[in-house]
């Protein structure tokens, strides 16, 4: 077995667990980038990675309390059906060189988006604060459709690219729910939504043949521990100075495969 794989695995969890970011938007573009996968197994791969790593962290923050599990219903009534539809879109898809190369222009793309909310999350949180507090009914009455549309745009982007759903989930409830949500509560509800939704794209990745079953495992055996000492940590330690630090490093990422594609 390659010792990378797990070591790469640990690292991704524990960002995972800590962080609710860093799952697709790491592990992806390190498959393709330094594993050379193709990036339609990457996807694949990763997606039933995540719902299995997630799964551990879920469980955490389960047990502890800081999932809302409304706003999650929400989300996932609007990712998961967009889920099977953009499943439907791959499927009728030829997965031709010109399909090789708009994936990873996607990825490229929805990375450097990643980033940006990632890096503009504060401010997104304040103007959340602002609307709620200037139109509180009008604010309450749209959160609802709000949050089933980002779970819609989620869901297309996680099935597509695997990434989005602890990074731009995250933004996006910081700004829907801005009293609501405390940030530990923003973390365990994002990484619970993902669970469901990795697992239905992940699953229809697997009918494609898009999953390498000897790289899953060994990606496993790493991020499990990670994922939930990431968990346990995200309580006492504040994430600010890591997401700016991995608000950068996905910029850059994302860049490197704009260019490949």
């Amino acid at each position: 077995m390659n010792l990378l794989n797990p070591f790469a695995g640990f690292l991704v969890g524990l960002l995972v667990g800590f962080t609710g970011v860093g799952g697709g938007a790491l592990m992806t573009p390190l498959l393709i980038l330094l594993f050379g996968v193709a990036p339609q197994t990457a996807i694949g791969t990763d997606l039933l990675f995540a719902s299995i790593t997630k799964g551990a962290g879920g469980w955490v923050h389960g047990a502890a309390g800081t999932i809302d599990w409304l706003v999650l219903r929400r989300l996932a009534s609007g990712s998961l059906p967009a889920a099977g539809l953009t499943l439907l879109l791959i499927r009728h898809s030829h997965l031709d060189q010109s399909m090789h190369t708009l994936i990873l222009q996607a990825l490229g793309a929805t990375l450097a988006l990643c980033s940006l909310a990632m890096l503009f999350k504060s401010r997104l949180h304040q103007l959340g604060q602002r609307l709620r507090t200037v139109a509180p009914a009008r604010f309450k009455g749209a959160q609802p459709m709000l949050t089933v549309a980002a779970g819609a745009l989620l869901g297309f982007l996680v099935t597509f690219t695997s990434v989005g759903a602890g990074a731009l989930g995250a933004v996006m409830l910081a700004f829907l729910y801005p009293y609501r949500l405390t940030p530990v509560k923003i973390v365990g509800t994002d990484i619970a939504h993902a669970i469901p939704l990795t697992l239905v794209a992940g699953l229809g990745h697997l009918t494609l043949g898009n999953v390498d079953f000897a790289l899953l495992n060994s990606l496993l055996l790493g991020s499990l521990p990670g994922v939930i000492a990431g968990a346990l940590l995200s309580n006492r330690i504040a994430d600010r100075y890591m997401r700016n630090a991995l608000a950068v490093i996905l910029l850059a990422v994302g860049g490197r495969l704009l260019v490949a594609g």
